[in-house]
């Protein structure tokens, strides 16, 4: 047996390690399993290229608890470690790795992410563990060793009488860890960090039925049963997940099956799926969901989860995955993501752009290929995706370039556009006498209905665009198509929205005019209304309240952030009352030398318009709910 002192210039380094990562010392369970997956795929590697000359057979890793004894075993049958092996790896490198690791981050060692980059993986055992030991065998012809360490820098090193290949690590729990002992928090990480190793764990037994064939030697009381039960082991991960394979190897119900393996509590089944799979110039493989989404933009709960070589990391994604594809769900997977930087680092990094960007672009292509190879259901799927979408032409530029050839513009009768087709299908009848095209649209097809009817009865199409970015949206189209003009269908009255050449004459004269605008000033509220005389069709309402497309977008703009002009979201509303010269109502107004019954028709007239906008409400309602009884007595 040799005694010996850990090279180190720390004078215990564990306390340190245990107090600089004690935020998340749940972690050194995956880092262990690890590092055991690791020693059995190298030496599938060297048995496969000859160079270990031993049987590889169905290695398994195991974890096993001893409760009374206070102890966690976690055991595998990989290339094990001769004792010259232990003294270099686990006393020099791993120490090395330690101390240039507390050194560089002992500020900011919370980003658990980064341990196993540093050797530092065995060393987070001391996080939970009072005393560790290993037992290994290696694969070459040679003893078995025995270390065994307290958590101080002396370590022991002896012979052991270890028979068969592979390591096992036994942890001698702390007291302030004990719920490492607890079956059901073992069983919490196993699925948390380890359910896609590629290894087989096993975690204790279970009983399994399986069904007797006739013939069979079986005990008496068994004979009458068609099932007999077994114990097997219990193996907790799935170590050929989907995104593993090949998409020729899979069909969609291996897709969906896989979305609720991910995510057990998710009952609703995804839209679509994109499988990433490319191996240059970096190593990517994942497979990522459209869930159904709507336009409200909740927080999701069920993440895309990030792994490396099929060890969980992190559901924080950021950097990775462009920021507007953060509400898709799934997995990605790539040995090639730096982990040991911090965050802001991580997007710095030339490899992670060049990730991001190569999602964009698939994500792009298979929306487009959705798109062309069967418009009707991506049409069906428009509300629930539309958002991810539009966020995703604000806020990527190669995803705007290509966005053209998929997005789409509903109108209110549920038809669906693309932008060029609008262009195409709106051009003749939209266009007003300087040329532009203007695109009518409503936020809200129940509260804007009447100025739809209005615009659908002069033949025109009437967009429907509700979600909560489309004012940032739109402003985008129109500053990259200078002959094209967006405005909601409310902003204005119909005729002034599109102009064209002809223009209706009023019927009142122009000193008629400027005192019909002198009695309406008096009563309306100046600092809501704005009053515009505007001669249109006598039929049209005698009161309309628009409200300006700029003022209405800026404010909008300023409201859901990155836009607008700077303090417009505060601004208080601000309407147009437009008042038709040519309505009987006009006239009655003018002609009316009773001062109160003047104001009682201005009143009624200018609820009633607002009753249309939804814009009646509390003290006001009630007060033209009562006038209005009182005129019908």
């Amino acid at each position: 047996m040799t005694t010996g002192k850990i090279n180190v210039s720390v004078e215990n380094i564990f306390p340190l390690i245990k107090k600089f990562l004690y935020s998340d010392h749940e972690i050194f369970l995956r880092e262990l399993i690890s590092n055991g997956t690791d020693a059995t795929l190298k030496l599938k590697h060297l048995t496969s290229i000859g160079e270990a000359k031993v049987e590889y057979g169905n290695p398994i890793i195991e974890v096993k608890i001893d409760k009374e004894g206070k102890k966690l075993h976690i055991i595998d049958q990989g290339l094990g470690m001769t004792a010259d092996e232990v003294e270099k790896y686990i006393n020099q490198v791993a120490f090395s790795g330690a101390e240039e690791f507390l050194d560089k981050y002992k500020d900011s060692a919370k980003d658990s992410g980064i341990i196993g980059h540093f050797g530092l993986g065995f060393y987070s055992a001391f996080m939970v563990a009072e005393k560790v030991e290993i037992i290994t065998k290696s694969f070459k012809d040679e003893p078995a060793a025995h270390w065994t360490c307290d958590g101080s820098p002396e370590f022991t090193l002896e012979p052991a009488d270890k028979t068969s290949r592979g390591t096992e690590i036994i942890l001698h729990i702390a007291e302030d860890s004990l719920e490492f002992l607890e079956e059901y928090k073992i069983k919490e990480l196993l699925n948390k960090y380890n359910k896609f190793m590629p290894i087989p764990i096993k975690f204790g037994t279970k009983k399994e039925k399986i069904e007797q064939k006739k013939g069979e030697e079986v005990a008496e009381e068994d004979k009458d049963k068609t099932f007999t039960e077994v114990e097997v082991d219990n193996i907790i991960n799935n170590p050929n997940p989907a995104w593993t394979k090949q998409p020729t190897e899979l069909s969609a119900e291996d897709y969906k099956n896989f979305y609720h393996e991910l995510y057990p509590m998710q009952f609703e089944e995804p839209l679509f799926h994109i499988h990433l799979n490319v191996d240059y110039p970096f190593n990517l493989t994942g497979i990522l969901y459209f869930p159904k989404l709507g336009s409200d933009l909740q927080i999701q709960k069920d993440k895309i989860q990030l792994y490396q070589n099929q060890v969980y990391v992190t559901d924080n994604v950021e950097g990775i995955v462009p920021e507007f594809l953060m509400m898709l769900k799934g997995v990605v997977d790539s040995p090639d993501i730096p982990l040991n930087v911090s965050r802001s680092g991580l997007q710095a990094d030339a490899a992670v752009k060049k990730i991001s960007n190569y999602i964009t672009r698939k994500v792009a292509d298979k929306l487009k290929s959705l798109f062309t190879e069967n418009r009707a259901d991506f049409e069906q799927k428009w509300n629930d995706i539309k958002i991810v979408l539009e966020y995703g032409m604000l806020s990527e530029d190669k995803f705007y370039e290509k966005a053209g050839a998929f997005v789409l513009y509903p109108t209110v009768d549920g038809k669906y556009f693309t932008l060029e087709e609008l262009k195409e299908n709106l051009a003749a009848n939209q266009t007003d006498k300087d040329g532009k095209l203007v695109v009518l649209y409503a936020g809200n097809k129940e509260a804007q209905h009447s100025y739809i009817e209005i615009a659908k009865d002069k033949g025109y199409e009437v967009l429907l665009l509700d979600s909560p970015i489309i004012s940032h949206l739109i402003q985008k189209i129109e500053g990259d198509n200078s002959n094209m003009t967006f405005v909601r269908v409310d902003s204005d009255h119909i005729d002034n929205l599109i102009k064209k050449e002809e223009t209706t004459i009023s019927k009142l004269s122009e000193e008629e005019q400027t005192n019909l605008k002198t009695v309406l000033e008096a009563i309306v509220p100046k600092q809501t209304y704005s009053v515009q005389l505007e001669a249109l069709d006598s039929n049209a309402s005698p009161f309309i309240i628009t409200q300006p497309e700029f003022m209405r977008r800026m404010k909008e703009m300023s409201q859901s952030g990155g836009g607008g002009m700077f303090g417009m979201g505060n601004m208080p509303e601000m309407y147009n009352l437009v008042v038709n010269t040519n309505s009987e109502l006009a006239t009655s107004i003018l002609n009316n030398k009773d001062k109160d019954a003047q104001e009682s028709l201005v009143k009624q007239a200018l609820d009633l318009a607002k009753l249309s906008q939804n814009l009646l409400k509390g003290e006001a309602l009630t007060a033209f709910v009562k006038r209005s009884f009182e005129m019908i007595k």
